[in-house]
């Protein structure tokens, strides 16, 4: 009996037409594929699946085994499940949702032209190629299309131009700000001081990565920024981007490698910066912590002659 109404749900499906189903099947092949790139990498994957399996699981046995009269309570059930599981969607994944919503109203960061880019890119590079000869540790946020006002408000604004003088600056042990992340907006240094969400312990390619390279890859699970890490202990550069980290790269070789990440075309390697403006130098006193304030400037040589003073 039960077998017989599996046959009729199938024999019901073969009688549509053809072209009718291919339609269907391509209107919820794009609505899958669009749903799984918004959560790909994130921990809502993973619930995803889940609760995929649960419901194909649950309407096969309302359908086969609910549809005629001795199950009727089975298939009433199923109706009221099926509106539990729809709200309890929108709990689960409302962090994506936010985020799916906000790409879509959103201008990304390299909107921008190209030399923009190629100069934001520069005074990255070579502020990591510092730090990382240094062994200061850093980790600096590219904003894209996902708006990150939500973690920058426990951050400290600065909406500074950016410079490699001011990112070493930053990072320079003994800020104010230099064990969280700067988040970048364009060519500005927006935040500085911003707490990033953390990964879990299990989801580290490797058990020696410490807490920035957690963060980087918390927040690159649950947004489309672009993550620059410096080992404090190694001196190691690395990219997090979806969810993924990077293995070590060269200093010489970053500029190149996060104009590839950013889709932009042309040699990095433009003339950095060898001053910066009043406004960028009164930031950095801002930032500096009474042991270091009273250097003057916030000048190319200001870190260099102190990590000498140290060594």
């Amino acid at each position: 009996m039960k077998l017989d109404r599996l046959y009729n749900l199938l024999d019901r499906l073969t009688s549509y037409p053809l072209w009718e189903v291919g339609v269907e099947l391509l209107l919820i092949g794009l609505v899958v594929y669009a749903v799984a790139r918004f959560v790909r990498g994130t921990r809502a994957a993973g619930a995803l699946k889940g609760i995929f399996v649960i419901l194909l699981l649950a309407t096969l046995v309302a359908r086969v085994f609910g549809g005629g009269e001795t199950f009727q309570r089975l298939a009433f059930l199923y109706d009221r499940f099926l509106a539990i599981v729809a709200v309890g969607l929108l709990i689960i994944f409302q962090p994506e949702l936010r985020r799916a919503l906000i790409r879509l109203g959103e201008t990304g960061f390299f909107s921008r032209s190209s030399p923009q880019v190629t100069q934001a890119v520069d005074a990255i590079a070579d502020a990591a190629a510092y730090l990382s000869k240094s062994r200061f540790g850093a980790i600096v946020v590219i904003q894209r299309k996902t708006n990150l006002q939500g973690i920058v408000e426990g951050g400290t604004v600065l909406d500074a131009a950016l410079t490699s003088p001011l990112l070493k600056t930053i990072f320079f042990p003994g800020t104010a700000l230099h064990d969280l992340a700067v988040v970048i907006k364009g060519n500005v240094v927006h935040a500085a001081g911003v707490q990033l969400p953390l990964a879990d312990p299990g989801d580290m390619p490797e058990a020696s990565l410490g807490s920035r390279h957690r963060a980087a890859l918390g927040l690159t699970k649950e947004s489309d920024a672009l993550v620059i890490i410096v080992s404090e202990e190694t001196g190691h550069i690395r990219i997090s981007e979806n969810g993924k980290l990077s293995e070590p790269i060269a200093r010489g070789d970053l500029a190149d490698e996060l104009l590839r990440r950013l889709n932009v075309s042309g040699p990095a390697g433009g003339v950095m910066p060898e001053a910066q403006t009043a406004q960028e130098q009164n930031i950095s006193t801002m930032v500096m912590s009474p042991t270091v304030a009273d250097t003057p400037t916030v000048s190319e040589t200001a870190p260099l002659k102190r990590a000498e003073d140290a060594a």
